[in-house]
């Protein structure tokens, strides 16, 4: 394919990649409104944990502008904006459910699309869209959200969709410091509401990608996968969640149990205990309950998938609890030290992180809290702003009680030593036992 002049809109953990990914090719324009990247970008420098300093230094057909008037003549426009949720407060989690009956629905209707980050983009594309551009939507929409809600404000413009301008819809799968599988080699969902658009897309995706092209019959097939796959996921990992307070209750070691069940060569994937975060697994479900009621449907796994991972948070506080009293002391007043704010190990995002409800749960119950993670800074919450400590050895002093949230390396690393006169709630399995007194989730107390 000959180079082409691309518009991706949206330079974040998937905007970027992108971006990086086209400019070895093509021509790449990276809009976006947060002069704070525009800036770092123009020095050659990331904010993304697992796109380095230099790819961006090596990326000699990337430009990052928050001047739309720059992506007028841009051949594809590609949206890479967050969909997150809108979320009301949810106060029946204060206490344990029955996950039956009026709790459950309440769940589901709780959890609202925050579509204005997309149609915002669209908003701009439209202002400069042109006969025979290609608009290819990665960011995640519900099932027909691209025809019935993207598609008209870009014909506002006066121009038709399918007869003067293209649609594509080709989801995001990316996985932060994913090892194996990056934004080059996976695989790579294309739908078009024609076959002009399809054939276009797909082929503008194959002129970099590594894992290939899978073209399947419309927006609405592709936009259906994404979710899923995340929903794939979310329910697994409610599912192991609920096994994991179970047979902590019955003093089995759920991780010993998972090891043993994984060698199992067949009918079988294990997924493991924690808390649900990120701009997918935590999210994509939800847009597919909430369009789901439209058509007088409940998607009831869904909802009770958001129950159990929800009430994981509040868990980890109880182990919190339990593991204190046995030293003889309480939450309230204790000295708290949390480890890990992202929501996944050795990255520095903080979407939808465990962290978040875990603190103002801690924070309500009158524990005195200090972090730390070595990629986030700081976090925002309803009990407010947390700052990380500097180090490990900072956030352990004078504290009573350490929590571990996230599996980073570093944690991995510690001296548990270090920890001898403190009790420690261990979340990810990072240690076989430490500290004074130990309680691992899904393992009980050592």
């Amino acid at each position: 394919m000959n180079a082409k002049k691309i518009a991706v809109i949206g330079l974040g953990y998937v905007g970027l990649p992108l971006s990086l990914m086209f400019a070895k090719k093509h021509d790449v324009i990276g809009f976006d409104l947060d002069k704070k990247k525009i800036e770092m970008l123009g020095r050659k420098k990331s904010y993304i944990t697992d796109v380095p300093d230099d790819a961006v230094a090596k990326a000699l057909r990337f430009r990052a502008t928050d001047d739309e008037s720059l992506i007028k003549d841009c051949e594809f426009k590609i949206i890479c904006v967050p969909t997150p949720l809108k979320k009301n407060k949810m106060t029946f989690f204060e206490s344990h459910l029955s996950c039956q009956g009026k709790e459950y629905y309440t769940f589901l209707n709780n959890e609202k699309p925050d579509m204005s980050f997309v149609l915002a983009a669209a908003e701009i594309i439209a202002r400069t869209l042109q006969k025979g551009q290609i608009v290819i939507i990665e960011s995640t929409v519900y099932p027909l959200g691209t025809r019935h809600d993207i598609i008209p404000i870009l014909e506002k413009t006066g121009l038709k969709a399918g007869r003067d301008f293209g649609v594509a819809f080709s989801p995001e799968r990316v996985d932060p410091c994913n090892e194996k599988y990056n934004t080059t080699n996976t695989p790579k969902v294309v739908g078009g509401i024609d076959a002009e658009s399809l054939e276009k897309a797909s082929k503008l995706y194959e002129s970099v990608l590594d894992g290939g092209v899978v073209r399947v019959s419309s927006c609405e097939v592709a936009e259906a996968t994404k979710i899923l796959e995340n929903t794939f996921r979310l329910v697994n990992i409610s599912l192991i969640n609920e096994m994991a307070l179970l047979f902590e209750k019955m003093g089995i070691n759920t991780w010993d149990v998972i090891d043993a069940a994984k060698t199992k060569p067949f009918g079988y994937m294990p997924f493991y205990p924690g808390f649900v975060g990120g701009h997918c697994i935590a999210v994509d479900p939800f847009y597919l309950s909430y369009k789901a009621k439209e058509y007088d449907f409940y998607t009831r796994f869904i909802g009770m998938a958001g129950i159990i991972n929800e009430h994981m948070k509040m868990h980890a506080v109880e182990l919190a609890e339990i593991v204190l009293k046995k030293a003889g002391k309480e939450l309230n007043g204790a000295n708290v030290s949390v480890f890990g704010l992202s929501y996944k190990k050795n990255i520095n995002d903080a979407r939808e992180s465990g962290a978040i409800r875990i603190l103002e749960l801690l924070k309500q119950k009158g524990a005195k809290i200090k972090v730390y993670d070595p990629f986030v800074q700081a976090i925002k919450t309803d009990a407010g702003d947390f700052c990380s400590e500097k180090s490990i050895d900072s956030a352990l002093t004078e504290t009573d009680c350490a929590i571990f949230l996230v599996n980073h390396d570093e944690f991995k690393k510690i001296d548990i030593n270090k920890l001898n006169k403190i009790v420690v709630v261990d979340c990810k399995n990072l240690f076989n036992k430490a500290g004074s007194i130990y309680i691992g989730l899904g393992k009980g107390i050592e």
